[in-house]
């Protein structure tokens, strides 16, 4: 899955946290209210990675048929469950007012963001097999892509394009405008919203949530008022916009083949999906 700017968490899971809340139109609630950026289409998007897991899902159920499997589940649960650490993240912090008041730099803790696998727990002798069918269905689906140098080259990229952002004097000016209006609030002065998001005093647990305080609520309210009082995201999204378009200017041919290399992984899930769903 996709998503470019700071990445806050662990690794397995990444999601948005920003939930719909109350606001009059022009709102920013979520990062996507802020409209597109221009590295997007080389991008994976949330549409492709439920494409993909879809065909290599059924291309793992082939594999393991073939080696006397046949009746092995689309989405199986592990013999044993796995420990699970959850990776949130969102590229301008938190955006939603609601969502801040009530769960502060986390989220309803009845709603997780994980999903739990849907089908039956897979045998001993199943799972013997499962890793050589999951590498298989993984190389079947990346058929006639160098993935060294084309998969998903903006995504490569993502390093260089944040410190250009963060070093960007429209940005720090407005982190800093952002910064001083948190703080005038009688809260901690961050020195950007990042820092707020990953204050380890908010105790993240390995859901990655966090334990909703009375004071980490109070702060994310302040962050986001702060937020749109002073447009700090709009300015924020302009900013990278106009970073990702000058990094795609400077490295045109290898964008170019990163999407063509997106296009060929679309077309092969699309035959999978076709011949096997």
């Amino acid at each position: 899955m996709t998503g470019r700017g700071w990445r806050l968490g662990a690794v397995v899971v990444l999601a948005a946290i920003c939930v719909s809340g109350a606001g009059g139109p022009g709102v920013v609630r979520t990062a996507s209210d802020l409209g597109p950026l221009p590295a997007d289409r080389y991008d994976f998007t949330p549409r492709d990675y439920q494409r993909s897991e879809q065909a290599q899902a059924l291309l793992v159920r082939q594999c393991m048929a073939g080696r006397g499997h046949p009746h092995f589940p689309l989405d199986p649960r592990y013999p044993v469950d796995p420990i699970v650490s959850t990776a949130v993240g969102t590229e301008y912090g938190a955006l939603d007012l609601a969502a801040a008041r009530r769960w502060g730099y986390g989220w309803d803790p009845a709603k997780p963001l994980a999903s739990q696998p849907e089908g039956r727990r897979m045998t001993q002798a199943e799972y013997a097999d499962f890793p050589a069918c999951s590498a298989d269905a993984s190389r079947s689906l990346m058929h006639g892509i160098d993935a060294k140098r084309d998969w998903l080259y903006a995504s490569t990229r993502t390093p260089e394009v944040d410190k250009a952002v963060e070093r960007d004097p429209r940005l720090r000016d407005a982190w800093d405008a952002w910064s001083r209006c948190v703080a005038e609030q009688g809260l901690t002065r961050y020195p950007d919203p990042v820092a707020a998001f990953t204050d380890t005093a908010w105790h993240r647990g390995s859901d990655g949530n966090t334990r909703h305080t009375e004071r980490e609520r109070s702060t994310a309210v302040a962050d986001v008022t702060c937020k749109r009082r002073l447009h700090t995201a709009e300015t924020w999204h302009t900013v990278r916009a106009r970073e990702e378009a000058a990094d795609i200017a400077r490295h045109r041919a290898r964008y170019a083949a990163g999407l063509r290399a997106l296009r060929t992984y679309r077309a092969t899930v699309a035959g999978v999906l076709r011949r096997l769903g």
